[in-house]
């Protein structure tokens, strides 16, 4: 099956899901292998303009792993997560989104560094 985008982990993202049970970390990698197969709002959702959520609800907790598309290669399509948390309520906290972001433009600040080193 073809892949819809192809997805990279920040470290927070690792340090997460290591903290996770391990049924639980592995019920959440198995919804994002799903998510990149197939469209469904129900496991990748958009949240802003930026910032997409990987939705996961597994023995009564919602996880979620917050993303962005990095666009910035023509020949790949890339999703980048940030950072994962246990979503309490049914709106994802500004501070969440926020850190998102922060992560986000970090991450293609970065990227934009090393491209111009390697020209």
């Amino acid at each position: 099956m073809n892949k819809l985008f192809d997805i990279i982990f920040l470290d927070d993202v690792f340090e997460f899901l290591k903290n996770l049970d391990k049924k639980h970390s592995e019920k959440i990698l198995y919804n994002i292998r799903k998510a990149q197969i197939e469209q469904d709002h129900d496991l990748f959702k958009k949240l802003d303009n930026d910032i997409w959520e990987f939705r996961t609800l597994f023995q009564g907790l919602q996880y979620r792993l917050l993303a962005f598309w990095d666009k910035t290669d023509a020949k790949s399509t890339l999703v980048v997560s940030t950072h994962g948390f246990i979503k309490k309520r049914s709106k994802v906290p500004d501070n969440e989104i926020q850190k998102a972001k922060q992560l986000r433009n970090k991450y293609l600040k970065d990227k934009q560094s090393i491209n111009k080193k390697e020209k």
